[in-house]
């Protein structure tokens, strides 16, 4: 059961339920626009829970109209209020989705999204000296990770590509690293190749292939644990500076070999960043 706020406690004395007072608490939508997936996350009064996640399949036709039904059809299974919504922010790292989501937003919430953009770091604590190349998604984690630590980060996020941001202790973006994902290194064994099949996405029980799956998902997963702690070493070693690592990203989950490098793992980490961008700019600006 979330925390309801001393505000709500009248509403409780006068007879409603805390399933009704949910309802009625505004909800801010982070929009993550990736090229594998689009995430809308709803966070209710900038609380720490991000139970209520849409994933919907990132794809070439992709229209408003099948954005609206998707988003119409999660609305009635969790019960939740379009109108709920009072702030929106969106980030895409695939310019083709901007005018859609734009839409889409506009239609259903009756909110016109804020647009995360190079412009938006300005007022940040964390600072790029490429605010236009570097992915909004990625400054939305590192903006997350150094708000939870205000320390020197490297953050690990296991997505379509696997990436590394790397942030000093004062919030300046040192470095980025971007190495193809898990899931693509698994699809791109399944259609570049004629024999081999497409696996599941499951640590296997021994580094050892027995079978063609278990070959595969061996080399990939162990292959990974190893790229990864290789990386780590190699910034540390390289900065001469110990990092706060945090993990975010759909498949950090599947990586148990690697959860004891990670100070903080962290699914959400993208959507509460994309919530910070937007409330430090919509606030100041």
């Amino acid at each position: 059961m979330k925390k309801i706020k001393a505000e709500w406690c009248e509403r409780i004395l006068a007879g409603m339920s805390i399933f009704e007072i949910e309802r009625l608490i505004p909800m801010f939508l982070s929009v993550d626009a990736g090229n594998s997936n689009i995430v809308f996350g709803f966070n209710q009064d900038q609380s720490d829970s991000w139970d209520k996640v849409l994933r919907i399949e990132t794809t070439k036709k992709l229209s408003v109209f099948q954005l609206e039904r998707a988003l119409g059809i999660f609305f009635l299974e969790n019960r939740m209020e379009p109108e709920n919504v009072k702030h929106i922010g969106l980030s895409t790292v695939v310019p083709d989705l901007k005018p859609i989501l734009m839409q889409c937003c506009i239609n259903f919430f009756g909110v016109e999204p804020y647009f995360i953009n190079g412009s938006s770091y300005e007022k940040l604590r964390v600072k790029t000296s490429n605010p236009d190349e570097i992915g909004t998604d990625l400054m939305a984690n590192i903006t997350a990770a150094y708000d939870c630590f205000g320390d020197a980060c490297i953050v690990v996020d296991f997505g379509t590509a696997l990436t590394f941001s790397i942030v000093d202790k004062t919030g300046k973006v040192i470095g980025i690293n971007i190495v193809p994902g898990i899931k693509t290194a698994i699809n791109s064994l399944f259609t570049d190749t004629a024999r081999l099949p497409k696996v599941s996405l499951e640590m296997p029980p021994s580094v050892l292939g027995k079978d063609t799956v278990h070959a595969i998902q061996a080399g990939i997963f162990y292959g990974y644990t190893g790229l990864v702690r290789g990386m780590l070493h190699a910034i540390e070693a390289e900065t001469q500076t110990k990092f706060k690592v945090i993990a975010t990203g759909g498949l950090s989950a599947v990586m148990q070999h690697l959860t004891g490098e990670f100070a903080m793992v962290d699914v959400n980490l993208t959507l509460k960043g994309i919530q910070q961008i937007t409330l430090i700019n919509r606030k100041k600006g």
